[in-house]
């Protein structure tokens, strides 16, 4: 495996180190090294937004920090949740007296480890509430929705709640934003190369040539089938139809759609899959009105993309098209 490391036992804290120094307009650190907060002024008395989640995933999590979107992230290992204490002081950081929004994926660590958090914040008189994203729809079947994995949907919903926090929202207006959101994300991913783990130095699984993991999810986890890779229609098509078969108001027709690469895959693919998904939505009675395509949470270097749609109206409209200034996402008003 050939790459850019010094120690990769300690590739995360270089990670940290050079992002800092790249982005320090946008993010700022902390007395802790695995938390960073916003750099740019936030008004007293906003409610705080909080994410974090395993290293691995750029520009997730911390490329969300900024202004009018997230105030402060943990930053765990490659594919393991933050600590309790970074999420601890990631609310902590985010803090500004009217209580902190933390807002992650549907992980076993990460749930124990957010509990634990807020058990300490609350010694602390902040006030903490939580979203769980769970928009991974090949993770569990509809009906057993509090069992799936958080997967892209995270983006809509961090900056759903970051935009009513922004517009002065109170930490249960921004909490309902944010729950708003996820429940309205459908998300699936597909697989055509394993990751490679930094320390292991090698795949941590495979997949065939000629075949792709359909419903993989972000840290290799096996999918609901190995299928023939096919042409970008045919992968478009399969992947269109389940999450739209999982929307239950097909009336609610405007949605936000966003195709991201999973590391390793050109972006001139990606726009190859997004105009056949596009095609496909539209042939079914629906209307994309906020497209996002690149990579915005990513698996290492797998190859490889996920497709969610975000059923949205016209609140869920303002949110997106509020501005946005953070190293992953740069949002002008529209």
């Amino acid at each position: 495996m050939q790459m850019f490391a010094n120690d990769p036992q300690y590739i995360v804290e270089d990670m940290l180190k050079g992002y800092a120094k790249a982005h320090s307009d946008i993010v700022a650190p902390t007395d802790n090294p695995r938390v960073f907060k916003t750099a740019q002024p936030v008004r007293e008395g906003k409610v705080g937004i909080v994410t974090g989640g395993g290293s691995g995933h750029k520009p997730a999590f911390i490329g969300y920090v900024g202004r009018n979107m997230v105030d402060a992230v943990a930053v765990g290992e490659i594919f393991s949740s933050p600590t309790a204490v970074a999420f601890y002081d990631a609310i902590r950081a985010a803090d500004h007296g009217n209580g902190v929004a933390c807002l992650y994926g549907n992980y076993a660590g990460d749930n124990m480890n957010v509990k634990m958090a807020m058990e300490m914040a609350e010694d602390d008189d902040i006030e903490v509430k939580i979203v769980v994203a769970n928009d991974d729809v090949a993770s569990a079947p509809k009906e057993n929705r509090e069992k799936r994995r958080g997967v892209a949907g995270e983006i809509f919903m961090w900056k759903c709640a970051g935009a009513k926090a922004a517009m002065g929202g109170t930490l249960d207006e921004v909490i309902a934003a944010a729950q708003k959101a996820i429940d309205n994300c459908h998300s699936v991913g597909v697989g055509l190369s394993p990751c490679s783990l930094p320390a292991a130095g090698k795949p941590n699984f495979q997949i065939e040539e000629g075949t792709a993991e359909f419903g993989i999810g972000h840290h290799g986890e096996p999918g609901v089938e190995v299928c023939r890779l096919g042409t970008a229609k045919e992968i478009a098509e399969k992947m269109t139809k389940l999450v739209m078969d999982d929307i239950s108001d097909k009336g609610n027709g405007e949605l936000a759609v966003l195709v991201s690469g999973l590391g390793s895959t050109p972006v001139m693919e990606l726009y190859v899959l997004y105009q056949e998904v596009e095609k496909i939505l539209e042939s079914n009675g629906f209307k994309v009105v906020f497209p996002l395509v690149g990579n915005y949470f990513t698996s290492l270097d797998m190859k490889g993309a996920t497709v969610t749609l975000c059923q949205v109206d016209d609140e869920m409209k303002e949110y997106l098209n509020m501005e946005i200034d953070t190293v992953a996402w740069k949002q002008f008003q529209k």
